[in-house]
């Protein structure tokens, strides 16, 4: 067997080094980026693994129609890689490859263009009891025995993460000793949050979203094409909308979705999942659950209706708990478990959570303390309650901005802090869009722009709006201005922000 693993920064490295491991696999490893370090060189070349170049695949490929057989490379390649010729095996297959006979525990995978880790941390509550194993962007975790550990920090979400969350909880199950008390002693259940598709491993794989089908391989291909690779999955949740309008009505995805079951989920719309009567509130958000012929992993046929209570304020919130329910539901999971999970969920810090302070102070004391974002006291300023919801996020769109705005504008005093960072994700913010809707309810709450993205705004924008360079100085004029309902929509990541 030859492959020949294309892309070291994301993922490739991890995927040259399991292949190596194969007996009788040759292994060549293309460093398309220049990201290795002599390190990292030195590591590929001691495993046998040989460094080509862009020259080694196009003279590969000029003469691969008269290769023999047993000289024929399996080129293996990320679903963004614009190569000139098709790869034919991408990096989630590979993963797929790789692990199909190792993992024997039930598998959720987890993609989208929104909600991922929302999500993904959901299902951490739900089967919280049951040993999981989380791979997502805050990093890799595993809950034994209800206790969390975190097996690393920092690391990607390309799909060849999913074998080194593997190996991290083989290790970890290796060198912990044992106790009487132990219900479980092993992983119970993988998490696995993916960018851009899905490996096949799962039983249940998850679309949560295509909110915005943006382009990928330099234009040659597109989110929803790439992240269609979650149709390999036994069982495929998406929301309705994505479902219905990109995927089930795109003769290009006939072959793909033949034979498939595919749940559905959705707020008041017709679809397997469906939420009613909501009741949103900012700190907890009832509703009514609709399940109508949901499909799970057994075979099963589900039929339903029970209610909900969780951190939901706003729409996309609640879809991202519809999103945890529909997968839960589609493993097979009583509602009780799923209930008693989602409401433990109390938001998720750095992304989207909701406190009470007294001062920009106060908040930022929490932050640098990475202390829990729900402090059971309120905190009071001038007699009023100061209420923050925090959209902290590094893919955050004009989409979520708002329905984040549709969500704080009824309350009383509502103030919108809005900016952030540029580059922190491939997908930048269309600022004119944003600008337009600004316009749009500039008289219905306060807003204060800060950080390099707000700087930009506020330059272009007529309307006399105030900003601050520092989140916390445009926190305090929130406050001091008597505001007391405050949305902080900040394109960063949670870490960046900390430090500041």
């Amino acid at each position: 067997m030859n492959v020949l693993i294309v892309d070291m920064t994301h993922g490739g490295y991890v995927l040259a080094s399991e292949f190596a491991k194969i007996n009788d696999c040759n292994v060549f490893a293309w460093d398309i980026y220049h990201t290795l370090n002599h390190e990292q060189i030195k590591t590929l070349q001691f495993r046998g693994i040989k460094l080509v170049d862009n020259l080694f695949y196009e003279k590969y490929y000029q003469k691969r129609s008269t290769t023999e057989k047993n000289d024929k490379i399996n080129v293996i390649a990320p679903v963004h890689c614009n190569l000139p010729y098709s790869a034919d095996m991408t990096h989630h297959e590979a993963v797929g490859f790789l692990l199909k006979d190792r993992i024997n525990v039930p598998i959720i995978e987890i993609t989208g263009v929104k909600g991922k880790t929302s999500t993904l941390a959901m299902l951490k509550q739900i089967y919280y009891d049951q040993n999981p194993l989380i791979l997502s962007s805050v990093g890799v975790e595993i809950v034994d025995n209800g206790q969390d550990t975190i097996l690393q920090k920092d690391i990607s979400i390309t799909p060849a993460s999913i074998i080194t969350a593997w190996r991290l909880a083989e290790d970890f199950y290796k060198e912990k000793k044992p106790s009487k008390h132990d219900v479980n002693t092993n992983v119970g259940i993988c998490l696995f949050e993916s960018s851009l598709g899905g490996t096949g491993m799962a039983g249940v794989g998850v679309i949560t979203n295509i909110a915005e089908d943006y382009s990928i391989s330099q234009g040659n291909s597109s989110a929803s094409k790439a992240k269609s690779q979650m149709f390999r999955s036994k069982i495929v949740v998406c929301d309705q909308n994505s479902y219905r309008w990109i995927y089930s009505e795109n003769n290009y995805y006939n072959q793909l979705l033949t034979d498939k079951k595919i749940n559905t989920y959705s707020v008041g719309e017709k679809s397997n999942v469906q939420a009613f009567n909501i009741d949103y509130g900012l700190y907890e958000t009832t509703f009514q659950v609709k399940v109508t012929g949901l499909q799970t992993v057994h075979g099963k046929c589900v039929n339903n209706s029970f209610q909900v209570k969780t951190f939901a304020p706003a729409q996309h919130h609640l879809e991202n708990t519809l999103s945890a329910i529909t997968a839960s539901l589609s493993l097979g999971t009583a509602p009780s478990s799923i209930i008693k999970g989602v409401k433990r969920f109390r938001g998720l810090p750095g992304r989207t959570s909701f406190r009470n302070i007294s001062s920009a102070e106060t908040y930022f004391h929490h932050i640098k303390q990475n202390k829990s974002f729900f402090p059971k006291k309120h905190f009071q300023s001038n007699d009023q309650t100061i209420n923050i919801i925090e959209e902290i996020n590094p893919g955050i769109n004009v989409t979520a901005i708002k329905k984040s705005v549709a969500m704080i504008k009824d309350y009383e005093n509502p103030a919108l802090v809005l900016g952030g960072s540029y580059g922190v994700t491939c997908e930048e913010i269309d600022e004119d869009s944003l600008l337009a809707f600004l316009g749009q309810i500039q008289h219905d709450l306060y807003i204060v722009f800060t950080g390099e993205l707000g700087k930009s705004l506020w330059e272009k924008i007529d309307e006399k709006f105030m900003y601050r360079s520092q989140i916390d100085q445009a926190i305090k004029l929130a406050i001091d201005e008597g505001l007391n309902n405050i949305l902080i929509v900040y394109r960063s990541n949670f870490a960046d922000l900390s430090k500041r």
